[in-house]
């Protein structure tokens, strides 16, 4: 069983705790207006071309984004990393595009790094079926879940589907028991508006339990928006500026009064 995987990044510090090494799986059931990963939404492999530059001379170079892994390769790249993870407390975190979408190959990876002894991560959207969820819970120490809009239909228009399914198996890995971050984009307007924060805050009050262990608040940034064209897929966030860092330090302010330890960045 193979899982196909667009990036691999090691000495991870921003998707869960300690140094991690981050397996960024391809194909993503959403299509978000501030994505800055397009590479990730497919779930086929894809050719593209990459100008590279070599002093004054310019370059056409074929890249491929997506390749093959074996659970048991997985396990080869986390042993090379072994001592950092160790020293650091650290771990191995599935990322995306959505792991989600899958769930075969997410839940053999998972069983396989946790019978080595890896403190194990996802970071999801939260659109998938239940059951895949309750099959991996028992593998995976912390979920990195994300919280774009409450609105149901702002929700489907910003990222292409309901937020139904996802709230559902918010409220499923609350109930497991199992470590949570909650992840809020801050996509200035649509989704940092003072009702919507109320609102979301609240929830969040409602909800809050034991294992809700931070709230990351990630500013929007345009890092990613050179690449759309290159995958051709159109970027839709022309003209939003990020938000300013005391803008990040109000909310971060504001979400501090649930109690629960916020930070600004994953």
């Amino acid at each position: 069983m193979k899982g196909l995987i667009f990036s691999v990044k090691r000495y991870s510090i921003h998707d869960g705790p300690g140094i991690r090494v981050t397996f960024f799986m391809k194909g993503c059931p959403l299509s978000c207006w501030w994505c800055h990963n397009p590479e990730g939404i497919s779930p086929d492999p894809e050719s593209v071309e990459q100008i590279e530059k070599v002093g004054e001379m310019e370059f056409i170079v074929p890249k491929q984004a997506g390749e093959y892994y074996s659970p048991g390769e997985i396990l080869v790249i986390l042993e090379k990393e072994k001592i950092f993870i160790e020293e650091s407390k650290g771990g191995v975190t599935f990322s995306g595009g959505e792991p989600m979408l899958q769930p075969e190959f997410l839940l053999e990876a998972l069983r396989k790094c946790k019978s080595a002894g890896y403190h194990t991560a996802v970071d999801t959207s939260g659109y998938s079926q239940p059951e895949n969820f309750h099959s991996i819970i028992p593998f995976t120490d912390l979920f990195l879940f994300d919280i774009k809009h409450l609105d149901n239909l702002k929700h489907l228009n910003f990222t292409g589907v309901s937020n139904e399914l996802i709230m559902s198996n918010l409220r499923l890995l609350l109930e497991s028991g199992k470590d949570i971050m909650i992840r809020i984009p801050v996509i200035p307007g649509i989704n940092d508006d003072k009702e919507h924060l109320e609102s979301l805050r609240d929830f969040i009050l409602k909800n809050k339990s034991r294992n809700l262990k931070k709230i990351n608040l990630l500013p929007y940034h345009r890092i990613g928006s050179s690449k759309y064209k290159k995958f051709q897929v159109p970027y839709r966030m022309d003209g939003v500026e990020v938000p300013s860092p005391s803008r990040m330090k109000e909310l971060k302010q504001y979400f501090e009064e649930t109690g629960i330890k916020v930070k600004i960045g994953g």
